[in-house]
């Protein structure tokens, strides 16, 4: 019997322009069409750039904008502070806008996702231009739309998309013939492929593979032979034979961290307590949003190593008598083990707690001292602290030992109002006059 020939897989890349700065723009009328920039942690470096900022100066990425401050002034460019809640919050929509057009989605990034495209009977350019514009208009977030036989190949159509302006934001390599597919490859550098980073790119280089197409002819085994199996299955996605699939569920995490720098350097000993137990804390929350509880404890605090003091990290790992997803136990934990590797005179600029070797519920292997006797005491507590805390998020339900002033959080001095997660910062007149 004659079998059927399986229909090629067609996938699909979502990605935002400029996210951060989108965002930004999209609720205060005042930066739209204005260079803008959003620091990282502490009012540090330049992490996004929007389009008009990045037509004045593209070195601005990753720079410290201390550096740029006075020069970004006199072009007129704007600095905003990371509103990190805005910016999940409207990944969240841009997900559920998507999911309008296709059941199959794996979220890639908070601003980028994949789309399983294969049995849409529809011109893709055509439907590609839909999903751009009913983003725009259901959230205003600006986006391009790439579609190829591979996951690959839609990160790369999706790259063109986005630098050449006669594609209107939408590009379909699935529909372009071999030939025309090559020119577009021919005149790419090999590192606009998905993977391919710049000490690759520079051993590339030095094989005569400089460009797109010429990685995608290179022979897979002698690819397997000089780098990996990764770039062998890369070269296979580049000629439209898909390895990779929609992963629809996320992976079990490994090891979940909380750490952040402090707003200002401190040294006392009950401040970091304060920042340690904070950060066990939300690493405990973010386990339970996972069902996952951990065996291991990672604390660590440090000074800045471009401080004139010697640089002073330590790092304390220790393992619980069983698992628990307990804050308070987990916290407890942290701070005995922050006095123990603690320094005085030491200005710490950073600390942080990494929960590990993390099983599910079910994989629990209980000690027979008792150290979670009162365990489902101890889940219903866990639980009501989650709710309250989902339900008033601006009122956080928290441990004593977080304490109340937290003089060490970080700085977010040009930070804009939470519009769309608290009500007192929803848009009005009043919010953009803050700016």
């Amino acid at each position: 019997m004659q079998s059927i020939p399986t229909k090629q897989k067609i996938f699909a890349l979502a990605d935002v322009n400029s996210m951060y700065a989108s965002c930004e723009q999209i609720f205060n009328p005042k930066l739209r069409d204005k260079p803008v920039v959003v620091l990282s942690n502490n009012d540090g470096c330049v992490i996004a750039q929007s389009k008009e900022a990045k037509a004045l100066l593209e070195i601005y990425m990753c720079r410290p904008w201390f550096e740029l401050k006075e020069e970004a002034a006199k072009l007129g460019v704007i600095a905003l502070s990371s509103n990190y809640e805005l910016y999940a919050d409207m990944s969240n929509r841009f997900v559920q806008v998507l999911s309008q057009f296709t059941p199959r989605i794996e979220v890639y990034s908070i601003d980028e996702s994949f789309l399983e495209m294969t049995g849409i009977n529809k011109d893709l350019t055509v439907y590609g231009q839909e999903i751009k514009n009913t983003v725009k208009q259901w959230i205003g977030l600006p986006i391009c739309v790439g579609f190829g036989h591979s996951k690959t190949l839609a990160k790369l159509a999706n790259h063109i998309a986005k630098k050449q302006v006669n594609f209107n934001g939408v590009c379909d390599l699935s529909s372009m013939t071999e030939n025309e597919v090559d020119t577009l490859m021919e005149k790419l550098s090999v590192s606009k492929v998905w993977g391919v980073g710049r000490k690759m790119e520079e051993k590339l280089n030095r094989l005569g593979i400089n460009n797109v197409l010429r990685l995608k002819r290179a022979d897979p085994k002698r690819i397997r032979d000089e780098f990996n199996v990764v770039l062998e299955r890369t070269v296979k996605e580049l000629n439209g034979d898909s390895h990779l699939e929609i992963e629809e569920t996320f992976l079990e995490a490994k090891q979940i961290m909380s750490s952040r720098s402090f707003g200002k350097r401190i040294d006392a000993l009950n401040e970091l307590e304060e920042a340690v137990s904070y950060h066990a804390s939300n690493a405990c929350e973010r386990l339970r949003q996972q069902n996952l509880f951990a065996n291991a404890i990672t604390v660590f605090i440090q000074n800045s190593p471009f401080d004139k003091a010697p640089y002073h990290g330590p790092i304390y790992t220790f393992g619980l008598p069983s698992p628990t997803n307990n804050t308070m136990q987990i916290a407890k934990a942290a701070i005995w083990a922050v006095r123990k590797i603690f320094k005085a005179g030491i200005y710490f600029q950073k600390a942080g707690v990494m929960l590990s070797e993390l099983v599910p519920q079910a994989g629990q292997q209980m000690d027979i001292f008792g150290y979670n006797s009162d365990n489902e005491k101890s889940q219903l507590l866990m639980k009501t602290m989650d709710e309250i805390n989902k339900k008033f998020p601006n009122n956080r339900f928290k441990l004593a030992s977080e304490g109340t002033k937290k003089t060490w959080v970080m700085n977010r001095d040009l930070k804009s109002p939470n519009y769309t997660t608290d009500w007192k910062d929803l848009p009005t007149t009043i919010n953009h006059s803050r700016l």
